[in-house]
């Protein structure tokens, strides 16, 4: 499957609750400057696909996040909050998905719609993009 494009986020669901799963793991306790950086910001994403080799880049208009990996290999991705997350991404029928010690992300095509859930505990997230033009 060829991830390589632009996206555009059009619909979050369960964001918030979501970063304080993912956060209060971590920290104990979620940043409120975290979960107000991403209220109500839709992200551009963009991915640069050649095999195995991807870059994903997140922007928003406070900041900008890119993550390089390799389908198999470990690697470290930056977190919601910018930490450093050791990280294995793997390829299961068509769906790239990230695994670390707290939470799963799974990434997928669905029809003209790139949809990804993650889940941390019992809270899950689902992001809808659509390929912008």
């Amino acid at each position: 499957m060829d991830f390589s494009g632009t996206w555009k986020v059009y619909s979050e669901e369960n964001l918030n609750e979501f970063l304080k799963a993912v956060v209060s793991i971590h920290l104990k306790g979620v940043p409120e400057m975290v979960a107000r950086m991403r209220q109500g910001v839709k992200p551009v994403i963009v991915i640069k696909q050649n095999g195995k080799d991807f870059t994903y880049t997140m922007k928003t208009p406070v900041f900008t996040r890119e993550n390089t990996f390799t389908i198999g290999k470990e690697s470290e991705i930056l977190s919601a909050d910018g930490r450093k997350i050791k990280c294995i991404v793997r390829e299961q029928n068509g769906k790239l998905v990230f695994e670390t010690d707290k939470f799963i992300s799974i990434k997928e095509i669905q029809g003209e719609e790139l949809v990804e859930t993650s889940t941390a505990g019992s809270v899950s997230f689902i992001s809808r993009s659509k390929r912008a033009c």
